[in-house]
C-alpha cells in the first residue's frame, strides 16, 4: 500500500534544483535546504517508519499488527530488503533523524525475486506482467509519505527526482507500485476510478490485473457521462502526478482494509514518461545523481 494521496494539491512541475553535490556523494539533488538521497543506516530506516507511522496510523487511521502499533512503526517484512529514498530538511534542529520529513521505499527486481517477490503482488497478478517482459527490470514503488507541512512541490519534486535517478542508476526499465485512495469503498471515487478505466488502463504487453478474488471493477461511470475535469480533480495528486508522467493503471481496484484505502496499479514504463520530465531532470539524471 502505497499512499499517494498525502502530498495534497501537488502538482510535479519544473523547479530549480541546485546543482548536484560532487561525484562520490550519494544526494540525489537538493532544493534550498531540503535534500534526497538514499537512507545511510538502520536508525534512519527508523525514523522513516516513524513518519509513516504518523501519516498512515495516526492520520489516515491504518490498523498495523500489535508490535507495529506498540513501537509506534510502520514496518513489515520488506523494509529490511529495500532502499528506503528520504527527503530531509537540514534546517530542522536536532538529529539526522528528526529531518527527515517525506519517504518512498524502492524494491528493485533482482532483490525482490531472490526474497519471495514485490510487495505488490498480494494485490495484483504481476507474474504475466513480469514474464512478458522477461528482458527488463523491474522497480516497485511503496510506502510514499510526506510530512503535512511539507506536502509542497519542492519536496515531491526531489522524492521524483530521487526515484528517476535511482531508477537509471540501477538500469531499471519500468517502475510500478500501488497508489491509493481514501476509504475502502470504490463507489465513492466512481468517477475517478471510471475515468481511469476509459482512458489510463494498461493494454497490451503491460496488461496487468488485481488478483481475482480481490477484484473490484473500476468502470462504473459510462465513459460518455465522465466531465474529465471533474474526474481528474477528484483524483489524489500523485495519480495526476504519474499520469502527467505517463503511467498506465491496472485493471481492477483492490481493497486493502487494514490501511482504509482502495488502491490501484500504476504501470510507469521508463521508455513513456513524459519528455518534459526528461527534459527537466536530465534522460541520464547526470545533474543529479551520484
Amino acid at each position: 500500500m502505497t499512499v499517494e494521496l498525502l502530498t495534497r494539491g501537488v502538482a510535479i512541475e519544473t523547479n530549480q534544483l541546485v546543482p548536484q553535490p560532487p561525484a562520490g556523494t550519494d544526494v540525489f539533488g537538493r532544493i534550498g535546504t531540503l535534500e534526497t538521497r538514499l537512507a545511510r543506516s538502520s536508525r534512519e530506516i527508523d525514523a522513516a517508519q516513524a513518519v509513516r507511522y504518523r501519516v498512515f496510523v495516526e492520520e489516515m487511521g491504518a490498523q498495523l499488527p500489535a508490535e507495529a502499533m506498540r513501537r509506534q512503526r510502520d514496518f513489515d517484512a520488506f523494509d529490511d530488503i529495500c532502499d528506503h529514498l528520504l527527503v530531509l530538511d537540514h534546517a530542522i534542529e536536532g538529529d539526522i533523524e528528526d529531518q527527515i520529513v517525506g519517504t518512498y521505499r524502492l524494491l528493485r527486481q533482482e532483490v525482490a525475486m531472490a526474497h519471495g517477490g514485490f510487495y505488490s503482488s498480494s494485490e495484483f497478478d504481476l507474474a504475466p506482467l513480469l514474464a512478458r517482459h522477461s528482458g527488463k527490470q523491474f522497480m516497485e514503488l511503496g510506502r510514499s509519505c510526506v510530512l503535512p507541512d511539507y506536502r509542497t512541490k519542492r519536496t515531491v519534486e526531489l522524492l521524483w527526482l530521487g526515484n528517476w535517478a535511482y531508477a537509471l542508476k540501477h538500469g531499471m526499465d519500468a517502475m510500478f507500485g500501488c497508489a491509493s485512495f481514501p476509504g475502502i469503498d470504490p463507489q465513492e471515487h466512481a468517477l475517478a476510478l471510471s475515468f481511469l478505466h476509459h482512458n489510463s488502463q494498461v493494454k497490451d504487453e503491460w496488461m496487468v490485473s488485481a488478483l481475482p478474488e480481490l477484484y473490484k471493477n473500476m468502470n462504473m461511470v459510462p465513459a460518455e457521462e465522465i466531465n474529465p475535469r471533474q474526474a481528474l480533480s477528484a483524483m489524489p495528486p500523485l495519480v495526476k502526478g504519474y499520469l502527467r508522467l505517463g503511467a498506465m493503471i491496472g485493471d481492477g481496484a483492490v481493497v486493502d482494509q487494514a490501511f482504509n484505502t482502495t488502491d490501484v496499479l500504476i504501470v510507469l514504463p521508463i521508455a513513456v514518461i513524459s519528455g518534459r520530465y526528461i527534459n527537466h531532470f536530465g534522460a541520464d539524471a547526470g545533474r543529479f545523481a551520484s
